[in-house]
């Protein structure tokens, strides 16, 4: 046995090295960071998955405004669970706190590789797990599973697309995880470890985790049928695969269960049908150097796309294995162009973004297939000339497709080349395995694999920063902006907003502050309308939701201090006079917001501090404001400067923008096109004055801000709606009432009888999961002590016992499996 873990252990380490050797090879090669100039954090990795690593750095070292439950700096305050089990509780994302802070980027890039390393070492201790696997040691072929291991971690999905989603290769990770959870279940063994897996997967990325789950069950389901001929014994090990997943789940519900209820409670964003793409670009995708958004990325190089395809022709292998395994291959590729399967797989819905989400089971099938012919024989000539034909087919269709560049069917031709002489090689080694031959067909197999894998990365590298918005790793605008915020921060006395001229959607919790600006896929409904309400510009149909550069939004809000930035300018820091945290409204039925934003910011003030232009312009010393949400190109006061907007929604929506302060009678609004609809705000800068003197003199004379609520003092017989300067989102409650709400934000009525105002905030869905948690943690510690407490009650020599399950029973161990497979009660 230790043999036997020694040889996978050498064969995880392989694929692991040849992973990161390739990956790193092809960022060099395109000069992306940290190899180069270039950066690598395009779309959303720049826009949300860095910047929140950023902020769980802050937590990890104390300096967060906010805590698990709730974030202060986003969105002027949200639930932060929801995003916490969406982003950031993989295992390795707690490794980035081992890094500097204003090497952020690079810690992402490092858990990422770690990520793709760990996938390729589990895909290859899986292949030599299975029963085919089990004469690694003779066959001498221990090596070609570690290449095969690393063919799946350097799949297209993984280099491609998942390379900037860094939370789905979690997914990667699983997949092989939860097939080896699968023969454990299938032979009845490790039932505490089976369940801690499938917790730490659903955990680490419920998303591609429930993709994982699907396929491992199908690998089970192929396995059940080669290797157990009993059809009340394939049903056992179903009920233990079912009971093992269920009990694994019930761990991480404390996580799922908010962040299911945070997507419910999240603005929609924008939804798509699904239309599967051409077969001819399909298979393109097979091939290296390829690139597509809306097509699976299926390139598998290292030959495992050709072992694979040998499968079906192989005489070495049972006839029976070959149609299964082929057939769960085939099956897997239609069911991932075919709407009903396309919708089973992306737990109901389209996703926002590419819809070949489930890409990497089928590319962890192709390699368990490749491997099962592999592990009876290398392939002879029959089965080359039969896979060889298949892909020779796959490649001749793909020839008709755009998506093939000039460098497809060259590092095509190559790879397949030295994928041909390695194998031949490989073969004529035979059993005895000449150290000459083997270590030049290892030599060739795993160079194919790296050369193609490389090349793969350094155009997707290439392509996406030309197709997609990027976002530069952190650097001196980061740092000179973050230093402005410290410096000026004053949290809770006011809020310190990082300005509206963004590098992220999610600069608050990236560089500090506690602003406005909040990206998430768990961006609050309430949250987002609003803020809209209020005149707030968004980007990505309403789920990135922009700083809102004004003065009363800012009385409003509490924002005393706000960065600003111009070209070629260190950052500046503008200050003002705001009211505490909890304001007071008068009794009396609650208002309601219009299309107008500027009634809309006099309702929440509770005074009116804007003018109507006359004739088209606004009185003297008054400040301009325009609203033209879907207006795209420039504006300006008279012959003040340009200033840009851009809107068109429901995509992006252009913000309510100063246009400056009216120095001469007449001064008018120009455009650089015609805008259609415009509506002009003439901001009494004196009457805001006097309002936000109102709001201080009857607002909160103590408060003190938790990382999961607010306790606030307020002056002796306050009387009306206290109003807490934070989104009205679903788990606010307040003196020990669910929260009221006032135009959006959290709300509680006083009579005068008290002067304390406590809320405290509580994500939806934390109790019902931690009682879930609870359970399948303590069932799981009955499980792991039953042995033990059996030992301790069994009956001692000589002594008769005749509690024993009546014959044909389903005993609980059959059930939940035992760690020693020869104590299995048989029925």
């Amino acid at each position: 046995m230790s043999t036997l873990h020694s040889v996978r252990g050498r064969a995880a380490v392989l694929a692991a090295l040849i992973t990161v050797t390739a990956v790193c090879a092809g960022d060099a090669v395109a000069r992306s960071f940290p190899f180069g100039p270039h950066t690598r954090s395009v779309n959303d990795l720049g826009n949300q998955f860095v910047p929140f690593h950023a902020h769980l750095w802050d937590l990890l070292h104390g300096r967060a405004d906010g805590g698990l439950l709730l974030n202060w700096q986003s969105g002027y305050g949200t639930s932060f669970l929801p995003d916490l089990g969406t982003y950031l509780t993989s295992p390795y994302s707690v490794l980035v706190g081992l890094f500097p802070r204003d090497r952020i980027d690079l810690a992402v890039y490092v858990v990422t590789l770690l990520k793709m390393a760990t996938a390729a070492a589990a895909m290859t201790w899986l292949l030599l797990s299975l029963r085919a696997g089990e004469r690694e040691g003779e066959c001498g072929r221990w090596w070609m599973a570690g290449v095969l291991g690393a063919s799946y971690a350097l799949c297209g999905w993984s280099v491609v697309e998942a390379s900037y989603n860094p939370m789905w290769m979690d997914g990667l990770v699983a997949f092989p995880m939860l097939c080896l959870v699968g023969e454990w279940a299938r032979t009845a063994r490790r039932p505490v470890l089976g369940p801690l897996v499938v917790a730490v997967a659903w955990i680490a990325n419920f998303y591609t985790a429930y993709m994982a789950t699907i396929g491992a069950a199908l690998v089970l389901v192929v396995r059940l049928a080669l290797e157990e001929p009993d059809l009340r014994g394939r049903i056992r090990a179903l009920l233990r695969a079912t009971w093992t997943v269920l009990l694994g789940i019930a761990p991480a519900t404390p996580v799922l269960i908010p962040v299911f209820q945070g997507s419910t409670h999240a603005y929609p964003g924008w939804t798509k049908e699904f239309a599967p793409a051409g077969w001819a670009d399909v298979f393109a995708r097979t091939l290296p150097a390829t690139y597509s958004f809306f097509t699976p990325a299926l390139f598998l190089g290292g030959g495992a796309l050709l072992l694979a395809c040998t499968l079906a022709f192989n005489g070495a292998v049972p006839r029976r294995e070959r149609l299964l395994w082929t057939g769960l291959a085939a099956a897997t590729l239609v069911s991932l162009q075919w709407a009903p399967t396309h919708l089973v797989w992306h737990v109901f819905a389209t996703p926002n973004g590419s819809p070949y989400r489930q890409t990497f089971v089928f590319a962890g099938i192709l390699v368990i297939a490749a491997w099962t012919g592999l592990s009876y024989d290398w392939p002879g000539r029959r089965a080359l000339l039969g896979g060889g034909a298949v892909v020779a087919a796959l490649a001749l269709t793909a020839s008709t497709s755009e998506l093939v560049t000039g460098w497809t069917f060259p590092l095509f031709a190559a790879g397949t080349a030295a994928v041909l002489a390695g194998l031949v090689l490989a073969r004529r080694a035979g059993g005895r395995t000449p150290p000459r031959y083997a270590a030049l067909a290892a030599l060739l197999l795993s160079g194919a694999l790296v050369g193609q894998a490389a090349a793969t990365t350094a155009y997707a590298d290439r392509q996406r920063l030309g197709r997609l918005d990027d976002y530069p790793a952190w650097g001196r605008a980061h740092s000179e902006r973050a230093a402005a915020v410290a410096k000026a921060d004053g949290w809770p006395e006011y809020r310190t907003d990082v300005g509206r001229d963004q590098i992220t959607g999610n600069d608050p919790i990236l560089l500090g502050g506690q602003g406005g600006g909040y990206y998430s896929s768990h961006t609050p409904d309430v949250f987002t309308r609003t803020m809209a309400a209020l005149g707030a510009g968004w980007t990505s149909n309403g789920r990135s939701v922009q700083s809102l550069d004004n003065p009363v939004t800012d009385a409003i809000f509490s924002v005393g201090a706000r960065v600003r930035t111009s070209k070629g300018q260190h950052p500046e820091v503008t200050r003002a006079a705001t009211p505490p945290l909890l304001t007071m409204r008068p009794a009396g039925p609650e208002p309601r917001y219009d299309w107008n934003p500027f009634r809309n910011q006099e309702r929440l003030l509770g005074a009116q501090v804007y003018g109507s232009p006359v004739n088209g312009s606004c009185p003297v010393g008054t400040e301009v404001f325009l609203w033209a949400p879907n207006y795209t190109g420039k504006a300006r006061l008279g012959d003040a400067p340009w200033v840009s907007l851009r809107g068109g929604q429901p995509k992006r929506r252009a913000a309510l923008t100063s246009l400056g302060t009216v120095n001469s009678p007449g001064e008018k609004v120009g455009y650089s096109k015609d805008p259609r609809r415009t509506t002009l705000g003439c901001l009494d800068r004196a009457g805001l004055t006097a309002a936000v003197a109102k709001l201080k003199a009857t607002g909160a004379v103590s408060i003190e801000v938790t990382d999961s609520g607010v306790r606030a003092e307020l002056p002796p017989g306050t009387k009306g709606t206290a109003v807490l300067a934070a989104p009205r989102i679903a788990g606010w409650s307040c003196n020990g009432k669910p929260a009221g709400s006032y135009l959006g934000l959290v709300a509680v009525e006083l009579d005068g009888t008290s002067t304390t105002v406590d809320c405290s905030f509580r994500p939806p869905g934390l109790k019902a999961g931690g009682a879930i948690g609870a359970a399948g943690l303590l069932t799981l510690l009955v499980i792991a002590l039953l042995p033990r407490i059996r030992r301790r009650t069994r009956p001692t020599a000589g002594t008769a016992s005749n509690s024993g399950p009546p014959a044909g029973a389903l005993t609980v161990r059959q059930l939940v499996g035992s760690e020693d497979p020869g104590a299995l009660e048989r029925p």
